[in-house]
């Protein structure tokens, strides 16, 4: 029965990743570096997952079935590249890039001289004896070690992009760095599965490894269709931040004691960022950025970027929500304004998203749009 739905979840799978990365190459878009990157990760998954299919052992074949069980290797360092490029409006692919590809070619090497190298015979040898090969053993912890360090490169990657958005947008595509996450999280689920199913491979319960093999078909097709969706519903998420920008912080430790007075020009610069925000309403703009604001103040985006982060003690997302939210009670207020929807009134006050509205909202004012609006009168 198992080896029946193995078979069926298999099919699906190299179906459904075949299916979205076509899509992804053939999409007009300009994000096509980041569906590039993505649909390349999900061919060599589709490459990984065809191992289902292969048996021989003989001649060349054999070498291609080795180089495709070694081409895991490349999929994590492909989906970190394709995270830096979702997160990144700058990215752009270098040659420096290609050392992501060093540790495919070292377990390669290391196959070399008992594998590459061996006639029929002594492939056949080695692989039968698989437990104990020094070649396959290294392999393992090479690949988990590598797991280990692009999960954590990935987490790092996102949430060093959430800090500079937050510090420097104020748009909606927060939640791209929300569902990012949740891939991360995903993937770090999927691989923390597939090394029990390898340390039970080498143990006495190496009959509990095929069930878990099983899960991890399955786990892996749902994650493939969850991103189909995903990027079908939502295709305007990514490509957020410029790299270049520098978080507060780094700007702190940089040269925040040689900025001119700021000392003493703080609370000038707090009152004239104040007066401007009320006056020329800058936050009804959806994409409002730092450097928006900083032009239309005549202040340094540095400045203001510590100004705002720094003095005031809150990142530019919340700063200019703060002010929507307050134009939004005034307006849910107001009673020639009754006619007006929440969904009309979010929409005149910068935001683009009824839940970001809600959730921001209810962080402001600890309640509801409809509830506020009812405890007007």
């Amino acid at each position: 029965m198992y080896s029946n739905l193995l078979f069926v979840v298999v099919v699906i799978s190299i179906f459904v990743s075949l299916l979205l990365a076509v899509f992804l190459f053939s999409l007009k878009s300009p994000n096509k570096q980041s569906n590039y990157l993505f649909a390349s990760f999900l061919l060599l998954t589709v490459i990984d997952v065809s191992g289902y299919f292969i048996t021989s052992a003989d001649g060349l074949m054999s070498d291609l079935a080795m180089v495709r069980n070694l081409v895991i290797f490349l999929q994590l360092p492909t989906l970190y590249l394709y995270v830096l490029s979702a997160c990144y409006s700058d990215f752009r692919l270098r040659p420096k890039h290609l050392l992501h590809a060093i540790p495919f070619l070292v377990v390669n090497l290391i196959f070399l001289p008992r594998f590459y190298l061996q006639d029929d015979a002594g492939k056949i040898e080695l692989l039968s004896n698989f437990k104990e090969a020094f070649e396959v053993q290294s392999n393992h912890v090479l690949l988990h070690l590598q797991v280990f360090i692009y999960l954590i490169l990935i987490f790092l990657v996102i949430t060093r992009a959430k800090r500079l958005y937050l510090e420097n947008k104020a748009g909606r595509n927060l939640q791209a760095y929300n569902w990012l996450f949740q891939l991360a999280v995903a993937i770090s689920l999927f691989y923390t599965m597939a090394l029990l199913k390898n340390i039970l491979k080498f143990s006495s319960y190496d009959h509990i490894s095929y069930l878990f093999r099983v899960a991890l078909y399955v786990f892996q097709l749902g994650i493939i269709c969850w991103y189909l969706l995903k990027s079908l519903k939502h295709p305007e998420l990514f490509r957020n931040v410029d790299a270049k920008l520098k978080l507060v912080s780094s700007i702190m430790k940089e040269d925040y004691g040689n900025l001119r007075n700021a000392d003493k020009l703080d609370d000038v610069r707090i009152r004239q960022l104040h007066d401007y925000m009320m006056q020329e309403q800058p936050y009804l703009n959806p994409s409002i950025s730092m450097q928006e604001l900083a032009d239309g103040i005549a202040l340094p985006v540095r400045e203001l970027s510590v100004l705002i982060n720094h003095k005031i003690g809150s990142h530019f997302f919340d700063y200019i929500n703060s002010y929507r939210i307050k134009k939004a009670t005034e307006l849910l207020c107001d009673p020639h304004k009754k006619a007006f929807t929440v969904l009309e009134i979010l929409y005149e006050v910068g935001f683009n998203s009824k839940s970001s509205f809600n959730i921001a909202f209810k962080k402001h004012t600890g309640t509801t749009p409809t509830a506020y609006r009812a405890n007007c009168s």
